[in-house]
């Protein structure tokens, strides 16, 4: 028998929120606008914007689009390893704690929660470094109190981390949509001259990239010709702490 029932079924939803308890988790979230005596610093929600600008060029095929979510995939995994660095010499710090004392975890009494609009899962990735960074504060912050780290250890510690976060976020900042395809450079026509003009700082990009045999595991289905995009003008934004 035939279903001739047709199910109206809408797309799926649901609520995610992030909480932080330190000021210098939130500082990385909000990052800081330019002035006339200081550079800008770009924070994870202006991460977040680049990705999902990143993941709309990919779909209109453009591999300098997968170039970079590669590029920043990669730094992902590299930002977590290097947090989770930190995390076990603080592990080494904390196991100096005589016995007969037992600390709670410092949590704020008043912690900041937002909700979350991103689009594609290399930002949740970003987040969820975000996360270990102000849970690695407060462990800082802890052990600072007690007596098991100095002042300057302190400090350094936390630059430490936040120089993880901001050198991921200063490598999108180089990303720029090229308007030019894969068929663009099979026929070596000008939006691939262009493109390649574009990125020419950069170096060659990588043949499988170039052919579409590699992507980001977390990049989107082609679909080139429904969303036609607008190539972006090359500006040098990288802020000061990024190198």
């Amino acid at each position: 028998m035939v279903d001739n029932y047709r199910l109206n079924i809408g797309s799926l939803r649901s609520d995610v929120k992030l909480t932080l308890h330190t000021h210098h988790a939130a500082r990385i979230w909000m990052g800081r606008p330019k002035t006339d005596t200081k550079p800008g610093i770009i924070g994870l929600s202006g991460f977040c914007s680049l990705i999902n600008r990143m993941s709309r060029g990919a779909t209109q095929d453009d591999p300098y689009s997968d170039w970079w979510m590669i590029l920043v995939e990669e730094k992902v995994s590299q930002s977590d390893e290097a947090l989770k660095a930190l995390d076990e010499r603080l592990d080494d710090v904390m196991a100096c704690l005589p016995a007969a004392i037992t600390i709670s975890n410092n949590l704020s009494v008043q912690p900041v929660s937002m909700p979350l609009f991103i689009s594609n899962p290399l930002g949740f990735k970003a987040v969820y470094l975000l996360s270990s960074y102000d849970e690695i504060v407060r462990r800082i912050l802890l052990a600072q109190h007690v007596g098991l780290i100095g002042r300057r250890d302190m400090e350094l510690w936390i630059d430490e981390g936040a120089a993880v976060l901001r050198k991921l976020f200063g490598l999108a900042q180089h990303y720029r949509y090229s308007g030019a395809a894969r068929d663009d450079f099979a026929a070596n026509n000008a939006k691939a001259e262009a493109a390649r003009k574009m990125y020419e700082r950069h170096g060659d990009i990588p043949q499988d990239i170039l052919e579409g045999t590699r992507r980001s595991n977390f990049a989107p289905p082609i679909t080139r010709g429904q969303q036609e995009l607008t190539p972006e003008p090359f500006t040098d934004t990288r802020d000061a702490d990024e190198e």
